[in-house]
């Protein structure tokens, strides 16, 4: 079909988040939607521009942000009216933080609060505290992972355009070890 491009290589499937440009450009609301909406197939910055009701200058320097991360890339180009159009492409199916950082975790959680705020439903956000030995706080960190993935799986369109859209949802696993309180000893 002559409007889309051919089809690239799908991107891999991890990519893990650990330099710090790579914190900053995930610290901004408007990349993080960018990231979501690249997640499916490539696009470009007008129709980007369309999809998060944003000004094209502004999609293009966020790109631009991403791109330099290493966070997305250039999937295909094409010539259209004497110009070059560019699709864009995440550079991985999954971002996973590598070591976090508090400073990148900071800017991350920063920019999803705003995310949250902008929710045109009430969000689902719980935070507990539970006691797992080693062994069963791994196995609840594969267990989350896979309800994600498969959860992703399943909302993934065939890209036709058949059929309702249905609306982008985020989601933020989170499991870490608290540490225990300074001064104090770990019972025996």
């Amino acid at each position: 079909m002559r409007d889309q491009p051919s089809h690239s290589p799908p991107p891999k499937d991890v990519l893990e988040i650990g330099a710090p440009e790579q914190f900053a450009a995930l610290a901004h609301p408007l990349r993080q939607r960018l990231l979501f909406a690249l997640g499916h197939r490539p696009a470009t910055v007008s129709r980007l521009a369309a999809q998060l009701d944003a000004k094209k200058g502004n999609v293009a320097h966020h790109l631009k942000v991403l791109r330099e991360a290493g966070l997305i890339h250039i999937a295909e180009t094409r010539q259209v009216r004497g110009g070059t159009e560019q699709y864009y492409q995440r550079t991985a199916r999954h971002m996973v933080v590598a070591e976090p950082q508090a400073a990148g975790t900071a800017a991350m959680l920063a920019a999803v609060a705003q995310e949250l705020d902008r929710s045109p439903v009430e969000p689902h956000l719980t935070l507990r505290h539970l006691c797992l030995s080693p062994a069963k706080a791994r196995q609840l960190g594969e267990a989350l992972t896979g309800l994600v993935d498969d959860a992703e799986e399943d909302g993934e369109g065939d890209g036709t355009g058949g059929g309702e859209e249905q609306p982008l949802h985020g989601a933020l696993v989170v499991l870490y070890q608290q540490a225990p309180p300074t001064g104090s000893t770990t019972p025996g």
